[in-house]
């Protein structure tokens, strides 16, 4: 059975994510390790780091997961702004390192008018530049696919493929499948023939082995709309199938699958429980979950 896990809070210290996970019986979570929305922030402390890694061991949490910014876009073609996203991406590196987390997902950013080829090359060429500063890490990136809105690359396979295909420790980077952005690029998803081609697909273009981590998200907007907007769990586009093959299928036995899903409905009710109740229930023996 996968490890079922969500995107959770950081408001109070980075250890409060852990608290949450374990409030909702996860086995797995993802975090941001800083605000979101700033380029500079304060280093982590010795007691933060201790203090998260203790309740990261107890917790008992498989896989550990942090995202990176949205600011940082390796893809521009502005050479300031492209600087700064590879020491933002270094920081960010540094503190999942320090954190004990396993993996880091990152969005290869947005050409902005530039073109693809030319903004696979920057990407690459991040990725070289922070992969060459944080010799000796155990952390792993893994590059998610995107639902292409706007200039942004990722929401074809082999815009990925042809990422790692420059780096020169690709080993060290791996996949984060959005289940979401797969839909909105055009990936379907929507019935157990179409689930089985959009894998194979990406078994062949970028390999399963090579993939790590999924992001289960409904898709509030149509198939190939190129928009990512998240909806809970079977009440999207995609509909409840696709989840229960996923949940089901032996090869991802061992896969962190994280939802994103809004954490509340219009009445206020939080949603991150039932959505996790759901994909539980669609587990081959719902009544005895994985535990952490």
């Amino acid at each position: 059975m996968p490890y079922l896990g969500a995107h959770l809070s950081i408001a109070g210290g980075v250890h409060k994510a852990i608290e949450a996970a374990v409030a909702l019986g996860c086995q797995t979570l993802q975090l941001f390790t800083k605000s979101t929305n700033q380029w500079r922030t304060r280093p982590l402390s010795p007691a933060e780091i201790a203090r998260f890694r203790e309740a990261l061991e107890q917790a008992g949490l498989h896989h550990p997961t942090a995202h990176n910014s949205y600011l940082i876009n390796l893809a521009t073609p502005e050479s300031d702004l492209f600087a700064r996203s590879v020491d933002a991406l270094i920081v960010e590196m540094e503190r999942a390192e320090a954190l004990g987390l396993e993996y880091l997902v990152l969005h290869p950013g947005a050409h902005t008018g530039s073109g693809e080829v030319e903004g696979i090359a920057r990407v690459a060429e991040g990725l070289n530049r922070a992969l060459r500063s944080c010799p000796g890490f155990r952390l792993q990136l893994l590059l998610e696919n995107t639902a292409g809105q706007g200039s942004n690359l990722g929401y074809r396979f082999e815009h990925l493929q042809e990422i790692r295909q420059r780096l020169h420790q690709p080993e060290r980077v791996a996949f984060c499948l959005d289940t979401c952005h797969a839909f909105a690029a055009g990936y379907d998803l929507r019935t157990p023939s179409a689930v089985h081609k959009t894998l194979s697909e990406f078994d062949e273009i970028l390999g399963l082995s090579h993939l790590k981590v999924f992001h289960l998200n409904d898709s509030v907007k149509p198939l190939g709309s190129r928009v990512d907007r998240h909806a809970a769990i079977g009440q999207g586009q995609i509909g409840p199938t696709a989840f229960r093959l996923l949940v089901q299928d032996p090869r991802f036995a061992e896969h962190p699958m994280i939802i994103e899903t809004p954490k509340e409905d219009e009445t206020g009710r939080p949603m991150d429980p039932v959505n996790l109740a759901l994909l539980r229930s669609f587990l081959p023996n719902p009544s005895a979950p994985r535990q952490p």
